[in-house]
């Protein structure tokens, strides 16, 4: 059930996005201070994708919300400290942990 949840929860915050910035979204090229100024909803599609990304394969198909606030809180002061680097080695750097 709450896996339904947080589907329908993602799929309402794609509907709501997408017609208002229908845009490609090229991970690799964003720097930590797009990321850190970019709007919530924004952040919270990206910290979506950078979840799925640095989930193992075999690890359960499940969304903790609460660590990924953490990671986004942390994420965020590490782009705070360093503006310049790419978001995936920001990541990389958090994520990967």
């Amino acid at each position: 059930m709450k896996a339904l949840s947080a589907a329908v929860l993602a799929a309402s915050l794609m509907i709501t996005v997408a017609p208002v910035s229908a845009q490609v979204v090229d991970i690799s090229t964003i720097k930590c201070k797009e990321f850190v100024e970019s709007p919530k909803d924004t952040i919270a599609l990206i910290m979506m994708w950078l979840d799925g990304y640095y989930h193992a394969e075999d690890d359960a198909a499940v969304i903790d919300f609460d660590k990924m606030k953490t990671s986004g809180e942390k994420l965020g002061e590490y782009c705070t400290k360093n503006p310049t680097h790419g978001l995936l080695t920001a990541a990389e750097e958090i994520l990967s942990k």
